[in-house]
């Protein structure tokens, strides 16, 4: 009872060859088909998104404009006073202001902005 799948399996296979497999049916069986899913599951559900995020960051770096109000990757909210190739100039304070790369802009800030009212919402 306990070792009766092994039993089967032990006189399917000393019987005669296997039939063989049809053209599809050998592709399937392939190893690569696993990978290939794999790395497509990764393609839609990893890299796609990132290379999204990314694209939309860097149209958001190339958008800057004077005056607009951002947040650094280290957490600095300032708002632009000059913009060069590879440098911009934040104000963080009244004549205080600090030079950080483009790419370390991670978004721009809506602390200073009142917030947005939904259609229902009275003040």
């Amino acid at each position: 009872m306990w070792f009766e799948g092994i039993a089967w399996a032990q006189a399917a296979s000393q019987g005669g060859p296997n039939p063989p497999l049809s053209p599809m049916a050998q592709v399937l069986t392939s190893p690569a088909v696993p990978i290939a899913v794999i790395f497509g599951v990764m393609y839609i559900f990893f890299l796609r998104p990132q290379f999204r995020k990314a694209t939309d960051h860097q149209k958001m770096v190339s958008t800057l404009k004077r005056n607009d109000e951002v947040v650094t990757t280290g957490g600095i909210i300032g708002r632009v006073a000059e913009i060069g190739d590879k440098l911009v100039t934040l104000e963080i304070a009244p004549n205080v202001r600090v030079r950080v790369e483009r790419a370390q802009i991670a978004s721009l800030s809506s602390y200073g902005k009142p917030p947005k009212k939904d259609k229902g919402e009275q003040a």
